[in-house]
């Protein structure tokens, strides 16, 4: 039993880790299947290099947009910011909002980058889009010193109606496939230097210690899964009590509930500063002296439209 929970307490601190292997795993999954079931290339010049590229770019941008839509910072940030664009950039801190929109944008590039060296690695997406370009520059790296019929079989290469001989398929194939690979490697590489460069710049430039970072990254997590739980008592407990009231014809009990705009300095953005050290919007609210308990006019919110009717 204890290793039981020696190894639960090792995935629950590397929950990053694991998700990004299991979005690995996915991602390989994924491109076996389109690869395998859904993928044709069309084998002519006209259509190759655009069904390939859409094969190639077409997932990777909807993992992206995936990767956006379900990014709870995003909206925390965005949310309401038309009607209050003071909300994208609280305090005047205009670079802390630009860092934060590029921290969401690169967490939500993970996958795509994932999908397209994968894609790029096994390269039956690239030798079909490739071969579909007719520019001279790409046509002649490809056969050079080759014959004239090199040319004209090229968009045939990746499927089995090429006239060419198998040995110069075969040669064309590993051309096209090792430059797909380096492609992907290119990319891996790429990435993981501008990751570790990022990493390096945001722990130099951070305002805490290691220790408190570290204690600062777990206040966020438990406060936000306590405060998920805690929003789901206290809404069934007030749907609970209104739907009471309705079927038992009676007054409802007064239930406290945090007003307007409380609910606006919590949702903000936040910035750590050494002169307060607090460690999220939240605790800084509850501790201030000066709270505004007054209540308001509370507003009826039609979810389904984001409408907010008084």
């Amino acid at each position: 039993m204890d290793n039981f929970q020696l190894v639960l307490r090792f995935f629950m601190n590397q929950k990053a880790m694991v998700g990004y292997s299991f979005m690995a795993i996915l991602t390989i999954g994924g491109e076996r299947v389109f690869s395998m079931v859904s993928f044709q290339c069309p084998c002519n010049h006209d259509q190759n290099f655009t069904y390939g590229l859409i094969f190639l770019l077409g997932p990777a941008a909807v993992l992206l947009v995936f990767g956006l839509f379900f990014s709870t910072r995003l909206w925390r940030l965005y949310t309401g910011c038309c009607l209050n664009p003071m909300k994208l950039c609280p305090r005047g801190n205009c670079f802390g909002c630009f860092r934060v929109l590029m921290s969401i944008f690169t967490s939500a590039c993970v996958a795509p980058i994932m999908w397209l060296c994968v894609a790029l690695l096994n390269g039956t997406f690239y030798e079909c889009a490739i071969s579909g370009l007719d520019e001279n520059l790409v046509v002649d790296l490809f056969c050079k010193n080759k014959t004239l019929k090199c040319r004209e079989e090229l968009a045939r290469v990746p499927c089995d109606c090429s006239k060419l001989s198998s040995d110069e398929r075969m040669e064309l194939l590993l051309m096209f496939r090792a430059q797909s690979q380096i492609l992907g490697w290119s990319i891996i590489i790429f990435a993981a230097i501008i990751s570790l460069l990022g990493t390096c710049c945001k722990n130099c430039r951070s305002q805490v210690s290691y220790l408190q970072l570290s204690f600062w990254k777990h206040y966020i997590e438990k406060e936000k899964e306590r405060f998920d739980a805690f929003t789901v008592d206290y809404a069934t407990k007030l749907a609970e009590r209104n739907l009471q009231s309705f079927f038992e014809n009676k007054i409802p009990n007064p239930m406290p509930f945090p007003n307007h705009k409380a609910w606006e300095e919590i949702s903000e953005y936040y910035t750590f500063s050494r002169t307060e050290q607090y460690y999220s919007t939240l605790q800084r609210y509850v501790e201030r002296t000066d709270r505004d308990f007054s209540p308001e006019k509370r507003p009826v919110l039609d979810i389904e439209h984001g409408i907010e009717m008084t």
